[in-house]
């Protein structure tokens, strides 16, 4: 299941990620409005309740929140991360102190909507591919601190992780190659890259025309990003490809949107990579729905 590989690395950046949203929005007073008007001897339980279709990602996150909270508050998931929500769906139960609930649910939410609104783009982005050979991929182009979380709401909706960052993968750029002086070709940048780098890492070379594809698959590299080509180009392209190094993995990257990635998939490339999964996704709409609330012991 998706949700199993919530890791302890995406654990630790929702916990920083939660710390922070907390203390900006409590800061040294604490909630004024439940101070003044809630007694703490309520007690509530809740729905998290989606209002709009899409994919589920964060609930481990939304725990964690309350967690963090009040360690009295009580999470439990009825969905799944990667479950497909209807309007109506109920994603969660949670119950405890009725100030906690309060001070909890637009920190939790926030993390909620944005992550499920992730996984439901990338959802809409693979379904669109299907009956192809093309992999939806993520980029680098995440909220700073988020990506780990992102990433793995990406995952929920069924796309592929790109580098995680700058450490586990080449991907050599067009600024890269204009900043290099040791040669003009990029197959040498390539086996350079190769000689310089970890064993086992991929390495990964941008081009943007057809000359410089030839040059780049002369040095072998993993995968070759094919960057602003229009379709006429990039079935070209896979036709050198197989022609010259059918091992090499190609992928189309640049204004890819819903409207045309079916289009590029159909060309035959392998990798869709999609800046927008992360930094256009929009929020999925989820709310509390009161259940009940009662006075008890404090």
């Amino acid at each position: 299941m998706v949700e199993e590989s919530f890791q302890t690395h995406e654990r630790v950046a929702a916990e920083t990620l939660i710390s922070l949203a907390l203390a900006e929005d409590l800061g040294t007073v604490g909630d004024v409005t439940c101070a003044a008007l809630i007694r703490p001897d309520e007690q509530a339980e809740v729905q998290v309740v989606a209002r709009s279709t899409g994919v589920l990602a964060g609930s481990p996150v939304g725990r964690l929140v309350f967690a963090g909270l009040d360690p009295s508050v009580r999470w439990q998931a009825v969905r799944r991360d990667g479950d497909l929500l209807e309007r109506g769906s109920v994603v969660a139960s949670v119950a405890g102190p009725l100030a906690s609930l309060l001070i909890g649910e637009r920190t939790m939410l926030n993390f909620l909507t944005h992550l499920s609104g992730v996984a439901s783009i990338t959802r809409q982005f693979v379904a669109a591919v299907q009956g192809t050979n093309a992999r939806i991929l993520d980029t680098r182009k995440t909220l700073p601190g988020w990506r780990a979380l992102e990433k793995y709401a990406v995952r929920c909706g069924g796309g592929t992780n790109h580098r995680i960052g700058l450490y586990d993968g080449v991907l050599i750029k067009d600024n890269h190659l204009a900043a290099w002086t040791e040669s003009d070709s990029i197959a040498h940048a390539v086996q350079t890259a190769r000689k310089r780098s970890p064993a086992g890492i991929l390495i990964e070379v941008e081009v943007d025309t057809l000359m410089q594809l030839q040059d780049a698959l002369q040095g072998h590299p993993d995968i070759v990003l094919l960057d602003n080509m229009d379709l006429a180009t990039l079935r070209d392209a896979v036709q050198i490809r197989d022609r010259a190094a059918p091992n090499v993995l190609l992928e189309a990257s640049g204004g890819v949107t819903l409207s045309t990635v079916t289009a590029i998939a159909q060309t035959g490339v392998e990798r869709i990579s999609v800046g927008g999964l992360t930094h256009s996704a929009p929020a999925l709409d989820l709310a509390f729905d009161w259940k009940s609330r009662m006075a008890g012991a404090v």
